[in-house]
């Protein structure tokens, strides 16, 4: 995952989900969800979608792009979807696959400052406290 998001990064000079996702030609929407949804991420002819609800903040609509821009580039060919309608998988393995990466890309190249708590550098990246427990 680090080689990837590395390689993203570097490639793209940003760690910005929404110019990668430009960059690799994946297409993003923003919509009215249903209540519990903050996004998606599927394919369809060839083309790649993320949607966003658009009811959300700048931050988590940032946050939500790069998890599903993590689903992307970790789990190709997979829907959640099919996962939990056709086989017995745990589909929550996936989810926290892609929390890990969306953290991972937001906070890539920016550094802890000397006696900065965990917390604080987590929220200086945009990172909102319900995610801090997927970071550790």
């Amino acid at each position: 995952m680090e080689r990837i998001i590395g390689k993203l990064a570097r490639k793209y000079k940003t760690n910005n989900p929404f110019e990668i996702a430009r960059e690799l030609n994946i297409l993003i929407r923003f919509v009215s969800m249903p209540e519990g949804t903050r996004g998606l991420y599927y394919r369809k002819l060839r083309r790649r979608f993320i949607v966003i609800d658009s009811e959300l903040d700048e931050n988590w609509q940032r946050i939500v792009c790069a998890h599903e821009l993590g689903h992307d580039r970790l789990h190709p060919g997979l829907s959640r979807f099919w996962i939990d309608e056709y086989t017995f998988f745990n589909s929550g393995k996936y989810e926290r696959q892609a929390n890990l990466f969306a953290l991972r890309l937001l906070t890539y190249n920016i550094d802890m400052q000397e006696d900065e708590s965990l917390n604080a550098y987590l929220l200086r990246c945009g990172i909102p406290k319900e995610l801090h427990s997927t970071f550790i």
